[in-house]
């Protein structure tokens, strides 16, 4: 059992570092139940190319907020960490909560809280992805300057999401998404005694690991998953749709790209999301425990002050 004093585990990293592995270990040796932290992993479409743990893996340990939420929803963070907390007073004072994942919004908001930005109705959400059709995403970024200049200034003209956030946000308040930013609801970790690991492999070998894991992917069935998505025709902006995989699949089965290009493609995305996840949580997290993924039991247990209960 796990040392009492503590809260929960907090398990991060970039993709392919060994997250899934340690979260199983950890549960298996405290009692504990691991909890998804990836914001792509919760799509049940998506087992396969989002690197979700297998029936296998969820058949050694007790698993919450995996595949539990339908492609066609346009899950946000606010929502996640609804579930969450549904999830932590479920097992609270029976369970020790492990929380895994590679989305750095989601551990910031279960730990520092989530900026109190007002819900946008479906039909302005609507009225703007109408509004976006067929622009650019530079276009779209021009747009936004011109509405809300003050949000525009801080987001890259390349990041489409975030852009559509921020004019969805000013149509909704007619208030700059960036005016909400600095009142918190508390996050629900908020003030509990908390161990936050983020394991840090060699960046070399973890551009390898990316690489050999979407090949593996491919052969574990990831083109029929995809190919199954796209059969549902679904906003190609909904979240699940943007999966690292997704778009340049989706693409060779359009004819429109070679199956080489759509790998390189999966491959290349996923290696540039994995040096984002470096920079983010060094920037934004600085008190996350940096360090190798296989010492990574031994640092949580060590933290804990605890040994697992057989060998």
């Amino acid at each position: 059992m796990s040392d009492v004093r503590v809260g929960a585990v907090l398990i991060a990293g970039p993709t392919a570092s060994g997250k899934s592995a340690l979260g199983i270990r950890l549960a298996q040796a405290l009692d504990g139940v691991v909890i998804n932290a990836d914001s792509m992993q919760v799509y049940r479409d998506l087992r396969i190319i989002t690197a979700r743990p297998t029936p296998e893996e969820e058949a050694l340990a007790p698993y919450w907020l995996y595949g539990h939420v339908d492609a066609a929803v346009n899950y946000s963070v606010g929502r996640y960490v609804a579930d969450a907390v549904s999830v932590l007073q479920e097992i609270k004072g029976r369970k020790l909560p492990i929380l895994v994942g590679g989305t750095g919004l989601y551990f910031k908001a279960l730990t520092e809280g989530l900026s109190d930005v007002p819900a946008v109705p479906e039909e302005v959400r609507e009225q703007v992805r109408r509004e976006s059709e067929g622009l650019e995403t530079p276009e779209l970024h021009r747009l936004l300057s011109e509405r809300d200049p003050e949000t525009a200034s801080t987001l890259r003209p390349s990041d489409r999401l975030r852009i559509q956030r921020a004019l969805e946000i000013f149509a909704a308040t007619g208030q700059p998404l960036v005016s909400f930013h600095g009142a918190r609801q508390p996050g629900p970790l908020s003030g509990v005694p908390i161990v936050k690991l983020f394991l840090a492999p060699e960046r070399e070998e973890l551009r390898r690991r990316i690489d050999r894991r979407f090949l593996a992917m491919l052969e574990e069935g990831a083109l029929d998953e995809v190919r199954a998505l796209g059969e549902r025709h679904l906003d190609p902006m909904l979240p699940a749709m943007r999966a690292h995989g997704v778009p340049g699949l989706l693409a060779y089965l359009r004819a429109e790209i070679s199956l080489d290009e759509a790998i390189a493609k999966g491959q290349g995305d996923t290696r540039r999301y994995a040096k984002r996840q470096f920079t983010w949580f060094r920037h934004q997290l600085p008190d996350w425990q940096w360090i190798e993924p296989e010492r990574g039991f031994e640092a949580v247990m060590a933290r804990l002050n605890a040994r697992p209960d057989s060998p």
